[in-house]
């Protein structure tokens, strides 16, 4: 393991250090639904059912009601993203889960949403953080390098998701 603590980046080790403790914990706030949780999700290497079970409740699809499994990766990017920042602040989720029907019906709103949006595979949020700005939103994530980032200013929210690593600003989602 030392061995390859010295050809590792920096940055990598960083994030592995921050989610190297036996707790893991986010707090989330869904300001569509007014639901919110904060909590243990992961303990001493083993998921929590109930509070995976409350996590994807909050991030289902706020416009049908569906819910999908979480990606646990994209828990664990959302907790390195929490601790990076050093808050003790909720993270807004404004779009989690959404339905094939939920995302197509997108561009009708002035957006157009991605063909094979990472949402649909529950692999995806769009997220804000009272008390920082977007801008500082952003550099957070992209530091990290877990998946996509993708930049909306003008909507004030940041896209993460656990796909490949790539950058993106504008009106995709």
């Amino acid at each position: 393991l030392s061995g390859l603590t010295l050809l590792s980046p920096p940055s990598v080790m960083a994030s592995a250090k921050v989610l190297s403790p036996a707790k893991r914990s986010l707090s989330l706030y869904n300001p569509n639904t007014k639901e919110s949780f904060a909590g243990v999700y992961r303990l001493n290497g083993k998921y929590d059912p109930q509070a995976l079970a409350q996590i994807n409740h909050l991030m289902r699809d706020y416009r049908t009601g569906k819910i999908k499994a979480i990606d646990k990766n994209l828990l664990d990017l959302l907790c390195v993203l929490a601790q990076k920042l050093k808050t003790e602040k909720p993270i807004h989720v404004i779009s989690g889960y959404r339905t094939p029907k939920s995302n197509a019906h997108l561009p009708g709103q002035g957006r157009k949403p991605a063909k094979n949006s990472y949402h649909v595979k529950g692999q995806a949020a769009d997220i804000r953080l009272p008390g920082y700005r977007t801008s500082v939103l952003r550099k957070a994530a992209y530091q990290i390098k877990k998946g996509g980032v993708g930049y909306y200013p003008h909507l004030r929210f940041v896209h993460v998701d656990v796909g490949p690593v790539r950058f993106w600003n504008g009106k995709r989602s």
